[in-house]
């Protein structure tokens, strides 16, 4: 993966940036801001310092068959959660981080290809969230995309995937759409963009399904 440009701050009336110094520049770079913000009662808060991990823009998809009524989710060692204690195996939707000047929507289909060896046909905008606003600015745009569920054996199980040249070993596994919004609405999955695109399925599934299954 190529180290990414990272972007500049914005002017804000709402804001005072006093100094920004980067203190690490490894693959995603570590900055230190000393800042005001403007508070409720209308007045600038006293200086405040803040790390901010600049990972940038993200995308991730929920993969759907509406003709299977199926998520095809990957699976994939994380590290981050076995720091944090956690089951270090998580279930996810296939996502990645934009190269400099890419588009969302071909993002998509490029961490598609790679993580699942899968394509979508059609990819539908769900909304965009800030993954962890106490530390870094990624914000991801999350999208539902129509696809062909592959065929498995009786684990679920289609094929391993991954990009051989970032050491990625992904597991691709098809779920009964019922199935995995049950297993959300559980708390079963520990990856938060997951748990909200499943969720978002299980409110918008039937009228996805009826409009991707028109004619």
């Amino acid at each position: 993966m190529r180290p990414r440009s990272t972007a500049q701050l914005q002017a804000s009336p709402d804001v005072q940036i006093e100094s920004d110094q980067r203190v690490w520049s490894g693959r995603f770079p570590l900055d230190v801001i000393k800042f005001r913000n403007r508070r409720f009662d209308g007045a600038m808060s006293g200086l405040r310092t803040w790390e901010i991990w600049r990972r940038g823009k993200a995308v991730a998809m929920v993969p759907y068959d509406p003709v299977a009524d199926a998520v095809v989710l990957i699976e994939q060692f994380r590290f981050p959660a076995f720091a944090a204690g956690i089951d270090p195996v998580l279930v996810e939707l296939p996502a990645g981080l934009l190269e400099d000047g890419e588009d969302p929507e071909e993002t998509m289909h490029r961490e598609l290809h790679e993580e699942m060896a899968m394509t979508a046909d059609c990819l539908e905008r769900i909304g965009g969230y800030l993954l962890t606003a106490g530390g870094a600015d990624e914000f991801c745009d999350l999208y539902v995309g129509r696809v062909h569920a592959p065929e498995t054996g009786p684990d679920g199980i289609a094929w391993h995937a991954g990009e051989a040249s970032e050491e990625e070993d992904i597991r691709v596994r098809v779920w009964p759409a019922a199935k995995a919004i049950e297993a959300a609405l559980d708390g079963a999955f520990t990856n938060s963009i997951t748990a909200i695109g499943l969720l978002w399925l299980a409110a918008r599934r039937d009228s996805l399904r009826q409009r991707w299954l028109a004619p």
